[in-house]
């Protein structure tokens, strides 16, 4: 049973890299570079920090999910994990213009990324 949970786990990470990738693809002021290696700690450091948010904050980290402070929210988690990823690069315009398209991308891609 818990090998199940641990490979759950480590689908939605991966799938969360891919939707991180893509962003980063569509999104100009962000870029990823060092592989796939560095899209899989990013997805991690993302996903943490999401999840903190949501536990600490009360406020689901989802540019159409939450409304107005989901899309701040995702915002400004793209922007801090640049300091937290090496590889990881965003500049303000590009975590607002990122956090747009991670909510185009989870609108086409159903399911929940970080949770």
């Amino acid at each position: 049973m818990r090998r199940k949970g641990i490979f759950s786990l480590i689908i939605k990470i991966i799938i969360s890299a891919v939707v991180l990738g893509i962003a980063a693809f569509l999104t100009p002021g962000f870029s990823i570079s060092g592989g796939f290696g560095t899209l899989i700690i990013a997805a991690v450091v993302v996903g943490l920090l999401s999840y903190a948010a949501v536990e600490f904050i009360g406020v689901k980290a989802s540019p159409f999910g939450a409304g107005a402070s989901g899309f701040i929210l995702t915002a400004a988690i793209l922007y801090f994990t640049r300091y937290i990823v090496s590889g990881f690069s965003i500049s303000f315009l590009g975590a607002i213009l990122g956090a747009l398209a991670l909510g185009f991308v989870d609108f086409i891609i159903p399911g929940r990324r970080f949770k």
